[in-house]
Order: structure tokens, then C-alpha cells, then sequence
């Protein structure tokens, strides 16, 4: 047997398989989808980037044909927004959204567990129909149950009140959530599950300390989309909502008067009420990751 014969395919240099693309061109495929990958990173950072920069300009500046990128920096937009002009305060309207969307997402995961548990883990009947229906909820446009419950509201005496918010955001956002939870909690073993029962817990027992710590990353992510959702929202708050129970984005919407439209004042403001989900998703970005990518990987 000769050397060349005898020799391991790996000495002998194993070749490309057919079709598959050069070194050099594998190299310049990657390098334009990084440049692709920053550009779409530059179009979504430029208007944030941009209105960081406007909230320290003044207005006379903020207001400049084309935009004045060296104007003078300045806080006086900070000022007036914490009503250092003699304006209102925020910090009410801060308390509010703040209020809503902690208790409304605390009010949906306690709900939304035990509904993921029974359509994943122990699966009831027919829980693809039930899925399909917590997502017709969603199929429902907001604004055309707007009516009916401005009127139950106004009915009862609960508008301009914080916890309406919390009732309504609850329901908006529990679909949402044991749609991700279930997902979730179908990838905590069974077996944890039937060991913790043997040994005599009880579901609310299972649910805390086994389902909840192994589902962890999935609960973090689906309670920051909610609250996300929560605090953000302005449809329900504007209507329902005056002075007592006004969140932040309802504040904001207070910048757009018959004078005009004050720029840098309201970048100054959209900063600080962005604020909190910012620190938020930064708080839980392990968490979020880990939770949206929990089962794409079989």
C-alpha cells in the first residue's frame, strides 16, 4: 500500500463539496451584511440620537430650517419639563403610569401562570381552540371598544381612576401573556413536575417553586413586554382619564398647544417619560433574551 493510499483523508486535503461558496466570497458576503446590520442599527439609533440632542437646544435653535447641529447646549427644556416655568408637574402623571402598568403586569402574570400551566404542562381539552380564542380577543380594534367602556366607566364612577388603568391594561396584556407563557412552560420537564408531587406540593406550591424559577428567563421577558405595553399606552388614558388618574404619555400630548408645537420641550420630555422602559429592558436583557429565544432551539 502506498504513502498517498495509506494516508488519512485529512492529510490528504479534503475538498470543498460542490456548489458551496469560496473562502473569499464567504468573506464578502459577511462583510456586506455587517455593513447591512449597521446600517438598519444607524436608521433606528439617527432619531433617538437626534432627539437626545434636541432636548439640549433651545427652542429658537430646535426650531431652525435646516436643523442647527452645533447650537449652543442648554438644560431649559429639562426645566420646563419638571416645571421649573411655572408649568405643571410631571411627577403625578410619572406615578400614575408607573402605578398602572407595575400592578397591571403583576395582575397578568399571576393569571396568566396558572392559564400557561394548564395549556402546556397539564394540557386541558381542546387548548388549541382556547389559545385561538385568548387571540381573537386581540383581533378586536381598540378604538371600537372605546365607547362601551368609557360608559361603563362613567357609569360606575371610576373615570379619571388609576385602578380602571389597571383593569383594563390587565386584560389588553393577559392574552398576550399566556400566549408566551405557554410556549415557555411547555419546556419545563415533566419530570421536575411529577417529583415535586410525589413528594406532596400542592399546585400553587409547584407553580412558585418549580414551574416559576425554571421559566424564569420566559416570565421576565413576557412581564417586561407587558409593561412596556402598558406604559406606553394612550388611547384608554386619554379618554378615561383627566387630571387625578393622567399617565405620561397623556402628559406629553399636553406639549401640543394652540401656541405651536414646543420642540425641544418635547424631546426633553418623550426622554425622560422613555426613560423607564429603557432602564427597564436593560435591567432584564439576559432575561429577555434567554426568554424569547426559550425553545427555538431544539
Amino acid at each position: 500500500m502506498s504513502a498517498a493510499t495509506a494516508a488519512p483523508p485529512a492529510a490528504r486535503g479534503a475538498q470543498a463539496p460542490p456548489g458551496a461558496p469560496s473562502p473569499r466570497r464567504a468573506r464578502r458576503v459577511n462583510t456586506l451584511l455587517g455593513l447591512l446590520a449597521w446600517v438598519c442599527a444607524l436608521v433606528f439609533v439617527l432619531p433617538m440620537a437626534w432627539m437626545v440632542l434636541t432636548s439640549f437646544h433651545s427652542e429658537s435653535d430646535a426650531a431652525t430650517n435646516p436643523p442647527s447641529v452645533g447650537a449652543s447646549l442648554t438644560l431649559d427644556g429639562y426645566r420646563e419639563f419638571f416645571g421649573g416655568g411655572g408649568g405643571p408637574s410631571p411627577w403625578p402623571a410619572l406615578a400614575n403610569s408607573l402605578m398602572a402598568s407595575v400592578f397591571s403586569t403583576l395582575c397578568v402574570l399571576v393569571l396568566a401562570l396558572p392559564a400557561a400551566y394548564a395549556l402546556s404542562i397539564r394540557p386541558v381539552r381542546k387548548w388549541t381552540d382556547v389559545l385561538f380564542f385568548f387571540l381573537s380577543t386581540k383581533m378586536l380594534p381598540l378604538v371600537a371598544g372605546l365607547l362601551p367602556i368609557y360608559l361603563f366607566a362613567k357609569n360606575t364612577g371610576m373615570l379619571d381612576n388609576v385602578w380602571l388603568l389597571v383593569i383594563l391594561y390587565t386584560s389588553m396584556n393577559l392574552p398576550i401573556a399566556v400566549w408566551m407563557m405557554q410556549s415557555f412552560l411547555a419546556e419545563v420537564p415533566v419530570a421536575l413536575i411529577e417529583a415535586a408531587q410525589i413528594d406532596g406540593a400542592r399546585l400553587p406550591t409547584v407553580l412558585t417553586r418549580v414551574v416559576a424559577p425554571v421559566a424564569a428567563p420566559g416570565i421576565a421577558a413576557t412581564a417586561l413586554i407587558c409593561f412596556i405595553f402598558s406604559w406606553n399606552e394612550l388611547l384608554f388614558a386619554r379618554v378615561l382619564t383627566g387630571v387625578v388618574a393622567q399617565t405620561a404619555p397623556v402628559f406629553l400630548t399636553g406639549f401640543i398647544t394652540s401656541q405651536g408645537l414646543f420642540l425641544a420641550k418635547v424631546c426633553a420630555a418623550s426622554l425622560v417619560i422613555s426613560l423607564p422602559v429603557l432602564a427597564a429592558g436593560f435591567a432584564a436583557q439576559d432575561k429577555l433574551v434567554q426568554g424569547l429565544s426559550l425553545g427555538a432551539v431544539k
